[in-house]
């Protein structure tokens, strides 16, 4: 594993609900309203308008808040592990080993149900994940910059391997519509799984502590009685499983467990119970925020949610590349 400055913990003291965490839902909750509000179709003056509320409107607002808490935490959980700030599943290779998962699924069962290939993607994705956190131990780093290089790299090279086979396929197109992280195809019957995501953030709450501990290191971890091995086991399982089932439901969320890790750490510090909650509120408000830019930028059409998203996260990981060179 490589280190690299963090903020120091004390400047996350306080109560885990106060006001200000209580503007943050207010704000995420009015967000979630102008969602439900915007959209091509006339749900007020349709006939139809109530039944197509509940079956568009309603799933794609309630996918916006659970994908976007997911990939945030995720991104948090993973940057705490590897004690560096520049890894989440889109920096590591695990979205592109849960497409890969997602893609070898539908080739060798071509009638598979939604929950087979979200098991498919998480297995995919935790193996994929695996295979990072042994290159880093196997690797000497001299940068904290090189990790996410590494990642990009892997990623890279089991994105070649998923393209080779949808051309040998013909599923070429297919893949493209799952990596093109959109909230269109989201509808009522078909986003459910989603909900796994919210056990997930339990789980990750419940366990934040040991999460912590093993973020300083496997002897630190050793010296207080903490199986090490087993909370990595445990962090790996829990990040496969929210990026496998966002990968089969919703596709590519780039650079945004990136993003809002480093931002909620910049005001809070590194505690990860007291920061939980503002990561899944700040991640839920960006989602929601590119979302309703890509449906009325050029509506009626709509722009992908991970095409703002890259742009956006491409400035931002930039910016935290140049902040850590002035740090040194």
């Amino acid at each position: 594993m490589t280190t690299t400055t963090t903020t120091p913990p004390s400047r996350s003291k306080g109560r885990l609900l106060d006001w200000k965490l209580l503007i943050g839902i207010a704000a995420v909750g009015a967000l979630a309203t102008l969602s439900l509000l915007t959209g091509v179709y006339d749900v007020f003056g349709a006939d139809d308008g109530g039944e197509m509320f509940a079956i568009t409107r309603i799933p794609r607002t309630i996918a916006l808040i659970l994908a976007g808490a997911a990939m945030a935490m995720s991104g948090l959980v993973m940057q705490l592990l590897t004690q560096n700030r520049f890894v989440e599943p889109t920096t590591t290779g695990t979205t592109e080993w849960a497409g890969l998962g997602l893609l070898t699924v539908m080739i060798l069962v071509p009638g598979a149900s939604i929950g087979t290939r979200m098991f498919g993607a998480v297995l995919a994705a935790f193996a994929g994940t695996m295979v990072f956190f042994l290159l880093l131990r196997r690797v000497t780093l001299r940068s904290s910059l090189i990790v996410p290089i590494i990642g990009i790299m892997l990623g890279a090279v089991v994105s070649a391997v998923s393209t080779f086979l949808a051309l040998q396929t013909d599923m070429l197109q297919n893949l493209g519509v799952w990596f093109a992280g959109s909230f269109t195809s989201v509808l009522r019957g078909q986003y459910e799984l989603l909900w796994i995501v919210a056990l997930v953030a339990a789980v990750v709450f419940a366990v934040a502590d040991r999460l912590t501990v093993a973020g300083l290191g496997e002897e630190v971890s050793t010296n207080v009685g903490l199986d090490y091995n087993r909370i990595i086991l445990l962090g790996t399982g829990l990040i496969a499983v929210a990026t496998g089932v966002v990968t089969v439901v919703v596709g590519n969320l780039p650079f945004l467990g990136l993003i809002v890790p480093n931002v909620v750490s910049m005001f809070r510090g590194d505690d990860l119970r007291g920061n939980l909650p503002w990561v899944c509120l700040l991640g839920i408000g960006t989602v929601m925020v590119c979302d309703l830019i890509g449906r009325t930028v050029i509506m009626p059409f709509e722009v992908p949610v991970s095409l703002i998203l890259g742009v956006v996260g491409a400035a931002v990981f930039i910016l935290l590349l140049l902040r850590q060179r002035r740090r040194g």
